[in-house]
Formats: structure tokens, sequence, C-alpha cells
């Protein structure tokens, strides 16, 4: 899982955001230990208190929890990794549609293109493959 972190914006919010996305894209399954927090800022190539207050912040969400000795792990409540990708999923379809009636395209205008760019995202393979986790 590559860390492609950019200068344009704040990195810890680009940590919370990668690790979220590779959590509630199947990833890293419910249950599953997360590496330590020297490693993944090792293969982040940040400092380790930055992936620690990162990690720290996904805790609050409920999404990762800690035993004590064993490190940190992914929830094993589904229900709770639903919740937070349809979420996350309202938010991004929200400010897409807003930001395309900004432009001033109609509804009617807006299912078309999304149609079409799934099509097209579809025939280039930019989909990606990730395993699958027993919830949807």
């Amino acid at each position: 899982m590559p860390w492609e972190l950019k200068q344009d914006r704040p990195i810890f919010t680009q940590i919370i955001e990668k690790l979220q996305n590779d959590i509630l894209s199947g990833a890293y399954l419910p249950g599953e230990r997360l590496p330590s927090v020297r490693e993944l800022a090792q293969e982040a190539a940040v400092n380790p208190n930055t992936m620690q207050k990162a990690l720290a912040r996904l805790e609050q969400t409920g999404i990762v929890y800690t035993q004590r000795t064993s490190g940190r792990f992914i929830t094993e409540d589904t229900a709770v990794l639903c919740a937070r990708k349809e979420m996350l999923v309202e938010e991004a379809v929200a400010g897409f549609v807003e930001e395309l009636r900004n432009l001033g395209f109609q509804r009617d205008e807006i299912i078309p293109l999304l149609e079409e760019a799934l099509h097209r995202s579809h025939e280039e393979g930019s989909l990606p493959a990730y395993r699958s986790f027993p919830y949807p």
C-alpha cells in the first residue's frame, strides 16, 4: 500500500485519510492487527509522533482500537465500519454534486457525466481490486 503524501495538504490529515481508506476498502480486515507505529511511520516516511497522533484520531472514530500490549487492531464491529463508510460516501457524493451544481449542471446532466466517468475508469482499469471482507 504505497504512501503518496503531497505537500499541498497537511500530512497528518493525509495519513488519517489513507489509513481510513485502507481499512474501509478492505486492505485491512476486521480484527486484523495494524503494523506498529514505527513500521507505519517508516513506511510513510513521517515522524512516529505524527503517525501516533493519526492513529489516536482513528481510535476516536471507533474503527481502530488498542490492546494494551498487543498493538492496534481494526474493529470487528462491522456496523461501525459500515456506518463510517456510508458517512464518507455521503460526504463525497454531496460535495461532488454541490461542485457540479455550482458549475451550473442540472440533475439530468450530472447522472450521464457520472455514468461516463465510471465507464471510462472501468475500461482503463483504474478501479482498485481490494480484498473482500464480510460486510457491504
